[in-house]
């Protein structure tokens, strides 16, 4: 069968950019929004010289506060809708916004949700007083234009309230059916629920639109990050379930996992259905056109999460004790991307996050469409085979990273104080990478700094800094511990943390190294 010629990509700028997540942002409130901290931070960005802001994914979040297991591919955080923007609005008075939960170093999302989700309420109240008919026409206008998911996210977030947060497929069988007159009583009976739940997300995206404006205008580029799977209990499972291995009544059949890894001796098991790859095909891909269509909205690049599964799939089967007793499955990712690129065309700007397992077809369908993989400076100096992933062999068509939301920080890493089972691994990286450096027998003090300048000389286009990394933050500043389920994604910077010395020093290493 022929094959298509591998789309052509215009030579990238070399630039860099930082790694922070919306619920880091600091201020008061529990967790990090889209209000005054996020337009301050790109201001940050612009004086630190760098083109390029990452986010992880932006979704409703459910149990363990993973934006990786979102009730909803399309649905904006409720938690992320500033208070302080509706108070520039008139649907808050300042006085709601006393009793705030004070700025703290980790997030508190239980508190985030006490404070904010009633004063949410109150101004979705408020939006129907007449004073705000233009509000209400921006708002009724977002509805009607965003109806095809809007709908579905606000009956389903409303259901799930009703029946004490349980997972869909816990719902009694006409509701998790979809029994049309089930769920048209149930518009009926929550009618102000739904109100509410549409107007978060006009809310959500109102700003997050203004945010990206903001950027645009300081030359900052928003990354954004599309996770290859749905969560289970997500709203496109409820809606859309011919296009997943499930059971008749909504259970699984197998789940998504990952081997044995650097992070498990177990692997993972993640929980997350897996897709029904010849159904989604016959229909030409419409549920991933609808999911790029709308990432392209949001994001001027997009970082798609576990590349690896679109050439085969660790699959579980449902009630297995580990990811052992997976087995890989192949996946049509080739068909997809050739669709995707055939609908989008030049608009595609992605990046393929290719760590953990990577076998020469998850390399070749990463090199067909051009996509530029992920390297990781920590994962560079503790390999028998150096001459591969040392920075010296990093390809231009590629995003450095200092280390990710998954690993430990620069200075964590270093020291290996995050685990004592790694302690003789850690003093094996953190030999070869001193000699890599010329810095043996030294100690250094800003070894955060020295792996920064490692990362921004190398040839690749881009590299990416979580600001953990740009502070010299140890291993409790770590966003993530794979395979641990409780404790992660609580990292927030600090008022005035992110000081104004630390930009300078690094947009100078950005202009020596021709990023800025």
């Amino acid at each position: 069968m022929h094959s298509p010629m591998k789309p052509q990509r215009a030579a990238s700028v070399r630039s860099s950019g930082l790694l922070l997540h919306i619920t880091s942002l600091p201020g008061p409130g529990g967790v990090g929004d889209l209000g005054p901290a996020a337009h301050a931070f790109v201001d940050q960005l612009q004086r630190g010289g760098q083109r390029l802001w990452q986010v992880l994914p932006l979704g409703p979040t459910g149990y363990g506060d993973s934006p990786y297991q979102s009730l909803s591919a399309f649905a904006g955080h409720p938690l992320f809708v500033s208070l302080e923007v509706l108070v520039q609005q008139g649907l808050l008075e300042a006085e709601d916004l006393v009793g705030a939960p004070p700025a703290a170093e980790r997030a508190d999302y239980a508190a985030a949700q006490a404070f904010r989700l009633p004063r949410l309420a109150r101004a979705a109240e408020r939006i129907q007083q007449p004073q705000h008919a233009a509000l209400r026409a921006d708002f009724e206008a977002f509805c009607t234009a965003q109806a095809a998911w809007l709908e579905d996210y606000a009956l389903y977030m409303a259901l799930k309230e009703q029946h004490g947060l349980q997972p869909w497929y816990a719902w009694p069988p006409p509701l998790r059916d979809r029994h049309p007159e089930a769920l048209e009583a149930a518009r009926q009976r929550l009618h102000n629920r739904l109100h509410f739940h549409r107007f978060t997300q006009w809310q959500f995206f109102q700003q997050w639109r203004a945010l990206r404006q903001h950027a645009a205008e300081r030359g900052v580029r928003l990354l954004g990050d599309m996770p290859m799977f749905v969560a289970h209990d997500s709203v496109e499972v409820w809606t859309e379930r011919e296009q997943f291995l499930l059971y008749p009544d909504g259970t699984l059949r197998v789940q998504a996992g990952v081997p044995p890894d650097y992070f498990s001796p177990t692997g993972q098991l993640w929980g997350n259905p897996l897709y029904d790859w010849p159904r989604m095909q016959q229909d030409g891909f419409s549920f991933w056109r609808r999911r790029m269509a709308w990432a392209l909205t949001l994001y001027d690049r997009v970082r798609i999460d576990h590349f690896r599964g679109f050439a085969a799939t660790w699959t579980v089967p449902a009630g297995a004790p580990d990811a052992t007793f997976g087995q890989w499955v192949q996946v049509p990712g080739e068909a997809l991307f050739s669709r995707l690129f055939d609908v989008f065309g030049d608009q595609l700007d992605l990046v393929a996050e290719d760590l953990g397992l990577i076998t020469p077809d998850v390399e070749a369908l990463r090199d067909r469409f051009g996509l530029p993989g992920m390297r990781v400076i920590q994962f560079a100096f503790g390999s028998s085979e150096p001459e591969k992933v040392r920075p010296y062999s990093f390809p231009r068509r590629a995003v450095v990273y200092t280390s990710t939301h998954d690993n430990d920080t620069i200075v964590g890493w270093f020291r290996g104080d995050d685990h004592v089972a790694r302690q003789d691994t850690a003093r094996t990286d953190q030999r070869n990478l001193l000699e890599y450096l010329g810095l043996e027998g030294c100690e250094p003090v800003d070894i955060h700094w020295q792996v920064i300048r490692l990362a921004l000389s190398t040839v690749a286009d881009t590299v990416i800094l979580p600001v953990q990394d740009v502070l010299g933050l140890g291993s409790q500043a770590r966003m993530n511990r794979p395979g641990c389920a409780v404790g992660n994604w609580g990292f927030r910077l600090l008022p005035g943390q992110l000081t104004a010395a630390v930009l300078d020093r690094l947009r100078r290493l950005c202009e020596i190294y021709g990023r800025a």
